[in-house]
């Protein structure tokens, strides 16, 4: 991941910066994990609060008028989180895998549903242009 300084943080959108957090959730996961396989119990403990930390704040950041979306990924924040207390208490690596397969899933659909905001942009600032372009009279030099 790039190095981010407080000033790219607030020109990145509220969008962009959910894309953020669930790549930081998935490099503390991955990285709790290989300290539990090698033994490294404080390293982990720390990469798994930083993830409850993460979690928290996906879940603060919900839109709640969104609709039913927003509801079901409070539930799913709230199980994640509990996962990651119950697996970072027993050093349990599937729990934490299972977080991880879903906080992976998650970021890729959101980054997909980003990604096809920005298309459906371009295709209506596609359609703006064109629509001008066939207004315009246009003189050859023939």
């Amino acid at each position: 991941m790039e190095f981010l300084t407080k000033e790219l943080i607030y020109q990145k959108t509220p969008q962009q910066i959910t894309g953020l957090l669930y790549e930081v959730c998935i490099d503390c996961l991955t990285e709790a994990i290989h300290c539990i396989e090698n033994k490294e119990y404080p390293e982990a403990n720390s990469k798994l609060q930083k993830v409850n930390d993460i979690i928290e704040r996906l879940g603060a950041g919900l839109n709640y008028e969104a609709g039913i979306i927003a509801d079901q990924l409070d539930t799913l924040y709230n199980y994640m989180a509990n996962q990651v207390i119950l697996g970072n208490l027993k050093k349990d690596i599937p729990i934490l895998q299972e977080v991880l397969n879903i906080c992976e899933q998650l970021a890729s659909a959101w980054n997909e549903a980003m990604n096809k905001g920005d298309t459906q942009g371009q295709r209506l600032l596609h359609q703006k242009t064109s629509a001008y372009e066939k207004n315009v009279m246009v003189l050859s030099r023939d």
